[in-house]
């Protein structure tokens, strides 16, 4: 910073302006670093909140302990950021250290001032140094600024982007993606590939756990068990990879893993529901609906305290450590027959498997079909999705992306009218455990819950008649063509 101050250009000289102060600072970000995705770099210094954005004016206002965004004081950063962040994920600190702030200005031969910048260095206390360089042109001085601005990079400061220098200072252990991609190569062995994949969401499960046991927001335990589900997922579709003692072995050790999570999270999406639900509700039913949310958000509490003792325990560390051990290992997996097949001519055989499966229940599917087949349906759409993803760094990035954007507009109505299923099923047997002896306000509940339960019918009943024509949108002859020139067997990769 200091080899700015003092530079020429021409008659022009860079000097030092008032501003020079150095102060503690916090980089924001969620978990899974949204705003550094984006080119964004959130910082709260001093007694400032700045948004610092590629090609723009930083936002200001007034720095606020980080949250939710919606539960932050409203000012220019937080409506930025209500645009670009994820309800559901909390803003945390990613890293901390100090800041100092520098103004620079460009002075004329007259001594006129014709060019600001202010020059950000951070130093983070892992030790990690970036700067930052925002500009402030002046009225009138557009070619001054284009000089200062070449000055800069001449001397080797060229303003990175804020989500490269957030990046940079939030350290490789910060990155993390719900979607961990796998590369592979078409004649790497099936056997190589589902040992990778395991171990890559193994371990992104693994990086969820402290956001579980600490209650940070609901997403953390959603990427956890997604991400067990994609193990799952490999260990029952991957057929022939491993032996069927080795598959079993798998599929009950990460079913068990996985079986502790489901009330906590049943209750996530029924907490996460409950304004839309209240809102659903006539009038003189959300008094008891009220009630029976502030019963679920005890029966919350309590099954997130069970769930964190669980993800505390020694048995559980040393069972992890265990599976961890065992999928690092190529001598301790058993190889079934299909191991050494060639990863293209698995993936496609396996996609074009599951994608004509999705076909076949689709097509039964009418007015009359049971809920059963539209849940069977659902199942096989995610499993084709998995597949699809996982073995996307094999085919072409734009078509696969094409195809999985209209996979998950099918999935999204699937989803939905599943959604409003299960939800009417758990609350059927909340009704059935509902004690008018042990529990106040038990009629009250129930007639509210009765209603909840009517609105949930109605609106699975408009889901449903959708379920045919997004698959119809699905099955079009656009993606019936792409994804038989990705997936059918025999075809070439990308």
């Amino acid at each position: 910073m200091d080899d700015l101050a003092g530079a020429s250009l021409g008659t022009a000289r860079v000097l030092a302006d008032d501003e020079d102060t150095t102060e503690d600072f916090a980089l924001l970000d969620t978990f899974d670093g949204s705003l550094m995705g984006s080119g964004r770099m959130l910082v709260a210094a001093g007694p400032d909140m700045l948004l610092l954005r590629a090609g723009a004016a930083p936002l200001r206002q007034a720095a606020a302990d980080p949250g939710f965004v919606q539960a932050m004081p409203y000012g220019e950063v937080t409506a930025e950021l209500a645009a670009c962040v994820d309800p559901l994920r909390v803003l945390l600190p990613l890293a901390k250290g100090q800041v100092r702030r520098q103004g620079l200005k460009l002075v004329d031969d007259l001594d006129k001032t014709v060019a600001r910048c202010r020059v950000l260095l951070f130093a983070t206390e892992a030790g990690r140094r970036a700067a930052l360089v925002e500009f402030r042109p002046l009225r009138g001085y557009d070619a001054e600024m284009a000089q200062l601005r070449a000055l800069v990079t001449a001397l080797g400061r060229e303003p990175d982007n804020p989500g490269e220098v957030a990046c940079a200072l939030a350290g490789p252990e910060a990155a993390y993606s719900n979607k961990p991609r796998v590369e592979m190569a078409p004649t790497d062995s099936a056997f190589r590939v589902a040992n990778a994949v395991i171990r890559a969401n193994l371990a992104a499960a693994r990086r969820n756990e402290h956001g579980v046991i600490a209650d940070l927001d609901t997403e953390f335990l959603h990427d956890y068990r997604v991400a067990l589900r994609r193990i799952r997922s490999v260990v029952s579709l991957f057929k022939g990879v491993y032996t069927a003692e080795q598959t079993e072995e798998l599929r009950s050790r990460f079913n068990a893993l996985m079986a502790p999570t489901g009330r906590l999270r049943d209750l996530d999406v029924y907490m996460l529901e409950r304004g839309r639900y209240t809102a659903m509700a006539p009038e003189e039913f959300r008094p008891g609906l009220e009630k029976l949310f502030d019963s679920l958000a005890t029966d919350r509490e309590t099954a997130r305290r069970t769930l964190g003792r669980r993800l505390r325990s020694e048995a559980y560390a040393k069972e992890v450590r265990s599976l961890e051990k065992l999928v690092a290992s190529r001598k301790k997996l058993h190889r079934g027959p299909a191991a050494g097949r060639d990863a293209l001519d698995f993936a496609q055989a396996l996609t074009w498997k599951r994608y004509r499966k999705v076909c076949r229940i689709a097509a039964t599917i009418d007015d009359d079909t049971e809920d059963e087949q539209i849940h069977a349906l659902r199942i096989q759409c995610k499993k084709l999705r998995y597949l699809i993803e996982i073995f996307a760094p094999l085919f072409d990035p734009a078509e696969t992306a094409k195809v999985l954007k209209s996979l998950k507009k099918l999935q999204n109505t699937l989803g939905d009218f599943n959604d409003c299923a299960v939800q009417q099923a758990e609350l059927h047997e909340m009704l059935d455990r509902l004690d008018p002896n042990t529990t106040p306000d038990a009629v009250e509940i129930a007639a509210a819950v009765g209603a909840l339960i009517s609105l949930l019918h109605g609106r699975q009943l408009d889901h449903r008649a959708r379920v045919v024509s997004s698959f119809a949108a699905f099955d079009s002859d656009t993606t019936r063509t792409r994804v038989r020139s990705l997936f059918k067997p025999g075809k070439a990769s990308a």
